[in-house]
């Protein structure tokens, strides 16, 4: 069969197409392209059927895992696709660990080295039980997550954008060092020993919640990370969408309620603001898969992110 390969503009990326069998998947065209371009390797292209030009539709994405004469229609023996280069990609595991590799360095560099020197303060800092137990729930929350990242988390997407990994740092990095830097203060202020104890063991029950959470996560994705999307379900997520994010950021919440600083507020607001509008996100794609039409299981009515709020 012929595959003719476009750009969304209609110029032809690879001349006189290419030629691939009948039983051909698309993953087959992918390394196709990649051996005549040898610049464009699999996870940088996205292959979409052509629109016509006006129309609101949006392309369909060729689904690696099937034939490409799936995609034919009638015509059996050519098609035509939409080349778009995703640019340098990198897998997410590789973007998660460096994101989150970060703030587990930064801390404690301010809490076990002389930095605040260089800020002017030169009076002898004394360290408050709160901010030990502090560096010690930070560190294992993002101990925790690089080790999810590896052993946990299975991704429908092999791959994300080089440019995700410098944003994505220098949002964590620039958070940890901006915390890092109030909570180990000299002259930061405890607060009482009872609110202190509150809010790490409600954060650390919160930690614990979060873990089971992946848990549930991960078994409804095959290990190859397929399985498209289903409906979660078990402990929290019979009632939450997004459950997973609550217990993210109650578990912030604990850490703030236990430090009290400035910087942890607002880097907890930040943090709820994003996972509220990706938490909005999929309960709106759930809702939409799952409508209870022609066969379909209907989605049930959960809260979106944080009970009793939203």
């Amino acid at each position: 069969m012929k595959v003719t390969v476009v750009s969304r503009s209609g110029r032809e990326i690879i001349k006189g197409g290419l030629d691939l069998n009948d039983g051909a998947t698309v993953t087959d065209l992918h390394e196709a392209i990649y051996r005549r371009t040898k610049k464009y390797y699999p996870s940088r292209q996205r292959l979409t059927l052509p629109v016509q030009s006006g129309t609101k539709e949006k392309p369909v994405v060729l689904n690696s895992r099937k034939n490409v004469q799936d995609y034919c229609g009638g015509n059996s023996d050519n098609l035509t696709v939409v080349f778009k280069d995703l640019g340098p990609q990198v897998s997410y595991r590789i973007l998660f660990f460096w994101e989150y590799l970060g703030p587990l360095i930064i801390y404690p560099i301010f809490y076990f080295f002389p930095v605040y020197q260089y800020f002017g303060y030169k009076v002898e800092r004394v360290i408050h039980p709160v901010q030990t137990y502090a560096l010690y729930y930070w560190c294992f929350h993002y101990f925790k997550r690089i080790m999810e990242t590896f052993f946990v988390h299975r991704f429908s997407h092999a791959t994300s954008p080089l440019a995700n990994v410098f944003r994505n740092c220098a949002y964590y990095w620039t958070f940890g060092s901006y915390i890092a830097y109030y909570m180990n203060h000299p002259l930061y202020t405890p607060v009482s020993d009872l609110q202190m104890k509150i809010g790490f063991g409600f954060g650390l029950i919160c930690q614990v919640a979060n873990f089971y959470c992946h848990l549930l996560l991960r078994n409804l994705r095959r290990p190859e990370g397929s399985g498209g999307y289903q409906i979660p379900s078990g402990f929290l997520f019979n009632i939450v969408t997004c459950a997973n994010y609550t217990t993210e950021i109650y578990q912030w919440l604990g850490f703030n309620i236990a430090t009290q600083t400035f910087a942890g507020y607002v880097f907890l607001v930040v943090a709820a603001f994003i996972m509220t509008n990706w938490a909005l996100a999929k309960h709106r794609r759930l809702k939409k898969l799952f409508d209870g039409k022609e066969g379909r299981l209907k989605y049930p009515r959960r809260w979106v992110i944080l009970p009793p709020f939203l």
